[in-house]
């Protein structure tokens, strides 16, 4: 086993471990701006037997010392799990919740819920009292937390190793420490002004007032504490006992609303998953509670009915995914809700029939979205983890606290953050939440209630049913645009997985009315042809981190988005 010894965590080594993923160079991509600074910088891995992939170098090599000891994909997808906690604060989490979707190469294709859900004491109008931040930091913003029932029950069902192995790097990374990479240290400061105003927060992720310096060893001590009653007693380590104890008194002391029933009554949920025909491929992503296979499968439905596609990056293409999107988010925030709560409409959403009617409405210029509504910043803390093991098994992950760092709030004594899942809620029916997303009653707030999700975790077979892709991202509403883009990419533009990583991403999410392009994207003369076509242009940043896994002629090749700090290993 793979020891993470203070001794082996010099920057030398950590150099050495992370140089095998490397840029892909590319010719210049048509229709792409010549500023776009991410055209063939993808961090590229390949390995002749198995892959992961993941948001942080280090947790990618976990998992693949746990594929290497013997485990299968799901042993490694569960121990990268518990890694992230650890080492990629901002999303890792045990705090939080997730999707995953499990693909045995015999057998089939499960899906995975385990999304936080609503405290039995949350009420439908909680927060409309309780001030404009109260659902995206501090103690009323949790929802239950479901990470650790998902991670240990995907073992249970899955996994071949002893839980105590695939959960022990994680505990060795929180107690012995890793090196501070660049990104974890910006990412820390870049959210400082919310940890501090928690005095574990502040103890844990600011020592001296500061976030941890590229090159330092990062301790967690009392998360390495929390990792190992979860290895001691499994879930019951989390839901019961001391860490429950310290979970619950955290509530009370910042007036939450999580209880012991609350925590002792979570499970996680199997179901069934989102399975879409596109072009003779077959993908399989998350059914409710999370929106994203659903809204995905209606906008590649739409967007395959107008036969060959335009080439990427022109007006007329960015103008029939804007249209194909706003009518699939319309959807997504009318009907879609906790199929526990509420009826999904999910068969008729996904018929070719009912994307027919869609696509019949879409013209040549723009069409509006009523009640236009301001746009709120979005956080980015959810990760996404890919892993294919030797056998050909597959997993598609992707987890989530929602803001970055969550509700900023850290368990005094267990050292973990919770997360801030009470905002995906339609807090206000009606009203945006922070990714802007205007929704309705379906999924309004109820107890219990687990609230809706974009979260896409994604597998894609091609038309011979072997493995294909395994695919999924962070970012909010975005991630499923993003994951729509990826496919996209590959199936109708004929891109290498790198370039349709590295490519420029677009989003309309209905309201706000306005089409969201990457800054320095896409050509100037292209954005004019969307503006006379009457939509509202908005240039946001970058966001995303996708992580996925394509079968190339020699074995498996790992992607990392070159916009954050990911990578991947292999062997």
């Amino acid at each position: 086993m793979r020891r993470y010894s203070l001794a082996a965590l010099s920057i030398p080594v950590l150099m050495a471990a992370c140089a095998a993923p490397s840029a892909a160079p590319v010719a210049p991509m048509p229709g792409v701006a010549p500023a776009w600074p991410f055209s063939g910088k993808a961090r590229v891995t390949n390995g002749i037997n198995a892959m992961v992939v993941t948001g942080s170098p280090l947790a990618s090599e976990v998992g693949r010392d746990i594929l290497q000891q013997g485990g299968n994909a799901v042993d490694a997808a569960v121990a990268v799990g518990f890694a992230l906690a650890v080492v990629h604060p901002e999303a890792g989490n045990i705090g939080g919740g997730g999707f995953m979707i499990i693909r045995p190469r015999n057998g089939r294709v499960r899906a995975l819920d385990y999304r936080e859900a609503a405290p039995s004491l949350a009420t439908r109008d909680m927060y409309h009292a309780a001030g404009p931040d109260a659902s995206v930091t501090g103690h009323l913003s949790v929802g239950v937390p479901g990470a650790v029932a998902g991670l240990t029950e995907a073992h249970r069902q899955y996994g071949r190793l002893p839980f105590s192995a695939v959960i022990e790097p994680s505990i060795r990374l929180a107690t012995q420490g890793f090196l501070v990479d660049e990104y974890r240290s910006s990412s820390i400061a870049s959210d400082s002004a919310r940890l501090v105003f928690f005095p574990a927060s502040r103890t844990t992720f600011l020592p001296a007032d500061r976030p941890p310096q590229p090159g330092s060893i990062f301790r967690q001590p009392e998360l390495g504490a929390t990792l190992e009653a979860i290895r001691d007693s499994g879930a019951a380590g989390f839901y019961q006992g001391w860490v429950a104890e310290l979970i619950v008194a955290e509530m009370r002391r910042g007036g939450g609303l999580i209880s012991r029933d609350d925590l002792a009554r979570y499970r996680a949920i199997w179901r069934e998953p989102i399975e879409i025909s596109y072009r003779g491929y077959t993908i399989y992503s998350m059914p409710p509670a999370s929106s994203g296979g659903v809204t995905m499968g209606q906008i590649l439905n739409i967007m395959e009915g107008f036969g060959a596609l335009p080439p990427f990056g022109s007006a007329a293409l960015l103008h029939r995914e804007a249209e194909a999107m706003r009518r699939a988010f319309a959807d997504r925030n009318t009907y879609l809700g906790d199929p526990d709560f509420v009826r999904n409409p999910v068969e008729r959403l996904l018929s070719k029939e009912y994307a027919s009617q869609l696509r019949r409405q879409i013209g040549e210029q723009a069409s509006i979205t009523p009640n236009l509504a301001p746009m709120a910043p979005g956080g980015s803390s959810t990760t996404h983890y890919s892993v294919i093991d030797a056998e050909g098994n597959a997993v598609s992950c992707t987890t989530t606290l929602n803001n970055s760092y969550g509700s900023a709030v850290t368990v005094t004594g267990a050292g973990f953050l919770l997360n801030d899942e009470m905002d995906d809620f339609a807090t206000s029916p009606g009203q945006p939440n922070m990714y802007g997303l205007v929704q309705g009653e379906a999924n309004a707030i109820a107890p219990g209630k687990r609230m809706l999700s974009a979260m896409t975790p994604s597998i894609v077979l091609d038309p011979k049913k072997q493995l294909q892709m395994v695919v999924g991202t962070p970012g909010g509403p975005r991630i499923i645009t993003m994951v729509y883009h990826v496919i996209s990419n590959v199936i109708d533009h004929h891109m290498s997985l790198p370039d349709a990583v590295a490519a420029p991403r677009m989003h309309h999410q209905g309201l706000p009315d306005s089409l969201q392009v990457e800054s320095d994207g896409f050509l100037p003369v292209t954005l004019d042809s969307l503006r006379a076509k009457g939509h509202r242009i908005s240039a946001r940043g970058r966001w995303g981190d996708v992580e996925g896994i394509t079968r190339t002629a020699t074995g498996w090749q790992g992607v990392s988005d070159p916009r954050r700090g990911g990578g991947g290993a292999g062997y």
